[in-house]
C-alpha cells in the first residue's frame, strides 16, 4: 500500500442510512481535493460498504483513486442481508486491492481489521454517533485508535445541525 499521507480510512456504524450519502460523497471529494488518492474500507454492512461505493463513483471521474478492502477475515459477508451481500461482492469485484486479514473469525479479528486500517492512514472519515455507541463498538475503537494515532477524524454524523464535525482527543 503506497505512503499513509495520502490514505484515508472509513468506519461507521451499520445503521447508517442513505441519509448521510450526500455528506459522505461530499467528504470523498473534498479528500481527493485534499489530495488523498487510496481510501481503505473495512467493508462491513452500513456506512463501511457506503463509503465504498462513493469512492467507486469518484473513482469513474477522478484520477488515481484506488479503493482498498480490508476484509477482517474469509466469509465476512456470510451473514449480510442478500442485498448487502450483492454490493459486498460488487465492491470486492471492483477493488483495486483487497486485503483479508484472516482466513476465519476469531475474537478480535475485527479490531485488529480497524488497527490495521488506522495504522496506514492519515485521516478517518467516519459515521460516528458518540452518544449512542456501545463500549464495544468497532466505530468507537476505532475512532480512539485514530486518536491515538493522531490522524485527522471528519464525523459525517450530524448532531444539532452540523454537516460535518471535528473529533477531538
Amino acid at each position: 500500500m503506497p505512503n499513509n499521507n495520502f490514505t484515508l480510512c472509513f468506519s461507521g456504524h451499520r445503521s447508517f442510512s442513505d441519509d448521510g450519502s450526500d455528506a459522505l460523497a461530499a467528504a470523498v471529494v473534498q479528500a481527493y481535493a485534499d489530495g488523498y488518492r487510496v481510501f481503505v474500507s473495512g467493508m462491513a454492512a452500513g456506512f463501511d460498504l457506503a463509503a465504498a461505493e462513493a469512492v467507486l463513483r469518484l473513482r469513474g471521474s477522478c484520477e488515481g483513486v484506488q479503493l482498498v478492502c480490508a476484509v477482517p477475515f474469509a466469509g465476512q459477508a456470510r451473514d449480510f442481508s442478500p442485498a448487502d451481500r450483492r454490493r459486498y461482492d460488487t465492491v470486492l469485484g471492483l477493488a483495486d486491492e483487497v486485503r483479508t486479514l484472516s482466513e476465519r473469525w476469531s475474537a478480535g479479528v475485527y479490531y485488529r481489521r480497524n488497527e490495521w486500517m488506522v495504522e496506514r492512514s492519515s485521516r478517518l472519515i467516519c459515521w460516528y454517533d458518540a452518544a449512542t455507541a456501545e463500549q464495544s463498538s468497532g466505530t468507537r475503537h476505532t475512532v480512539r485508535t485514530a486518536l491515538r494515532g493522531g490522524l485527522a477524524i471528519v464525523n459525517l454524523f450530524q448532531p444539532a445541525n452540523s454537516l460535518f464535525s471535528t473529533i477531538n482527543g
